[in-house]
């Protein structure tokens, strides 16, 4: 996504002058362009997390519209009270854009790994924490967070690709209609459930906090009586704890739940993302064992 993400926001700043670009340190062999179309507008603010945020959060009270990018932990946990206090408090449109949530950063372990930002963002004030799916979500979630008021967060990872047509960026999308189950995702490890198990009912959340809950992903739950919940991320505070207190006052019928989320390093071993995916049920035959067992 970083790819797609460094061509919208030099196409956004073309149309808008007020956009600054912030990185604390980063963005080598991936943000040269975006450096030269920003000029002196492209803040290299260094290894100093907290100090980036404090001053973006001036330059955004000052009438501009930082982006903040960033290896997703350093972005959105090390400066988490400049987040809070600086920024979010007084609802100022500092834009963050983690690169990299979940496993995205691999064999270089935990330290650069991210599995607690969604839950840690979404619940500051005004805070919308904003997940995309494919690499077109990326451009169309510029676009929106050009426009919104609010601090925002995007997390990104690897895009997810389907042999399907997806529908344009929304914070819901009904994916495909299927049969046995009711899938919820949130962010490209949804895809690995879509390559295994085609045949269930497919949903995506992309926008946190969640506001309100699709009547018709009530009725498709219902239907199926069985729900379940994947995300690269701890279920403590994301998807699943969020959906789970959402649902318990729509749901008129008892159903079955299977969550599918991150649990850190079971191992106490590091990989790429391909096999931490595996190791927490997220991908691959360990995933097709947890859903084929749910769905028996």
């Amino acid at each position: 996504m970083r790819k797609e993400f460094a061509s919208a926001i030099i196409e956004a700043k073309k149309k808008h002058d007020n956009l600054v670009f912030v990185t604390g340190d980063l963005g080598y062999m991936a943000l040269e362009q975006v450096m030269e179309v920003f000029g002196e507008e492209f803040i290299n603010a260094g290894v100093a997390e907290q100090n980036m945020i404090t001053v973006s959060a001036g330059l955004a009270h000052e009438g501009f519209i930082p982006f903040v990018y960033s290896i997703a932990p350093f972005v959105a946990l090390r400066p988490y009270e400049q987040i809070r206090n600086d920024v979010c408090l007084h609802n100022l449109p500092v834009k963050l854009v983690g690169n990299g949530g979940g496993y995205g950063y691999g064999i270089m372990g935990a330290t650069h790994h991210c599995l607690e930002d969604i839950g840690a963002l979404r619940m500051l004030p005004n805070m919308k924490v904003i997940v995309p799916l494919t690499a077109e979500d990326v451009v169309q979630a510029i676009s929106f967070m050009v426009k919104d008021s609010s601090p925002n967060y995007l997390r990104m990872n690897l895009a997810a690709k389907f042999d399907f047509e997806v529908a344009e960026f929304a914070a819901w999308r009904h994916l495909k209609k299927g049969e046995k189950a009711t899938v919820i995702g949130t962010g490209p490890v949804l895809q690995n459930i879509v390559n295994a198990y085609a045949e269930l009912d497919f949903w995506c959340l992309s926008v946190f906090p969640v506001i309100e809950i699709p009547d018709a992903l009530i009725e498709s739950i219902e239907r199926t009586g069985k729900v379940i919940f994947i995300e690269e991320h701890l279920g403590e505070g994301g998807l699943r704890e969020t959906l789970s207190f959402h649902l318990l006052g729509k749901l008129k019928k008892a159903v079955q739940v299977l969550s599918l989320s991150a649990s850190g390093y079971p191992s106490g071993k590091y990989g790429n993302q391909q096999w931490h995916q595996e190791e927490n049920s997220l991908a691959g035959e360990s995933l097709k064992n947890r859903v084929g067992s749910f769905l028996s």
